[in-house]
């Protein structure tokens, strides 16, 4: 299989190492406008690949989109970050119309392809591809949830003392500071429920560090994060590859699970090779259904600015 990642820039970079390691593809086409950009990403990652032992071919190209013929899964993270002065609306409509370009020029070649969309605004680009391009909603995936919920579970962790690969976590709403929510009372360790082990306030200080996890990183490294989000792409294009019906939070379309639709957002999903397969519904109480309703509604409201520049 040929899977394709749309942006050479950190977050893509990453996620191409992340696939080429770990030999999910025959072959890993790395895209970016910037000229030699992408050839010279691919270069040196293909020269680890005597070092770390994988088969896995890397090619990097400038703006050629026929390269990427028979991708079977597209991961688009281009766009530009928000910079200071600018608007929401402003953002939304340079990045809109950078990832509705991408996803339309990469499907002329990839008419099959499964897309997991990285790129900010992530619901709002992510329902942006599902009104654009006219494809299965089972074909449009949406990051954010997955790394929202691995960096839940690293908050959790911390609390406890215990290895994140024991803790089961998720993260559900919109993929920003004020629209996720971190599950608290489904998250466990080892099946024991962490409400047992941690108090409410310690859970509060969890779910509140999550919320404002990448903006943390931004504050420390003085850009946007990218080992994580790299990764989780990357993780979302293994349980496809491999098929392996893998529980994710994810930014799907919704036509009435949750009580939304006519919406992309957070949810739980079963992942694998025909995209997401299955939405996993939560017995949400009523704080936490409140909590998704308004999330839900901040994201519509983002969206409206798709319409408003007739973008959809």
């Amino acid at each position: 299989m040929k899977v394709t990642v749309v942006g050479a820039g950190a977050v893509g970079a990453t996620c191409a190492d992340n696939i080429a390691r770990k030999e999910l593809a025959e072959e890993v086409v790395l895209l970016d406008i910037k000229e030699g950009f992408a050839e010279g990403k691919s270069i040196d990652m293909m020269q680890t690949a005597t070092l770390l032992g994988f088969d896995t071919k890397i090619t990097g190209v400038t703006g050629d989109y026929s390269k990427t013929a028979g991708s079977g899964v597209v991961v688009i993270t281009s766009g530009l970050p928000r910079k200071p002065g600018m608007t929401r609306e402003e953002l939304i409509g340079i990045n809109a119309g950078i990832v509705k370009g991408v996803a339309e020029n990469i499907l002329k070649y990839s008419p099959d392809a499964i897309f997991i969309v990285i790129s900010n605004p992530m619901d709002t680009m992510t329902y942006l591809a599902l009104k654009s391009l006219g494809l299965p909603k089972n074909r449009i995936i949406g990051m954010g949830g997955t790394l929202d919920s691995s960096r839940f579970k690293y908050y959790l962790s911390q609390a406890l003392s215990c290895n994140p690969n024991d803790l089961q976590g998720f993260v559900i709403g919109g993929h920003g500071d004020t629209t996720m929510i971190p599950l608290t009372r489904f998250a466990t360790y080892q099946g024991l429920p962490v409400s047992e082990l941690l108090d409410e306030e310690t859970l509060q200080k969890v779910a509140a560090d999550t919320m404002v996890g990448g903006a943390t990183l931004t504050g420390l490294i003085g850009t946007s994060a990218w080992y994580a989000p790299g990764a989780a792409g990357a993780a979302l294009v293994e349980a496809i590859v491999r098929d392996e019906k893998k529980l994710f939070t994810c930014c799907v379309a919704l036509e009435g699970e949750y009580g939304q639709s006519d919406i992309c957002l957070g949810v739980p999903v079963i992942i694998g090779r025909n995209g997401w397969e299955l939405i996993v519904d939560f017995p949400l109480n009523d704080t936490e259904q409140a909590a998704l309703n308004k999330s839900a509604d901040a994201v519509r409201g983002m969206n409206k600015v798709l319409a408003e520049m007739n973008l959809i």
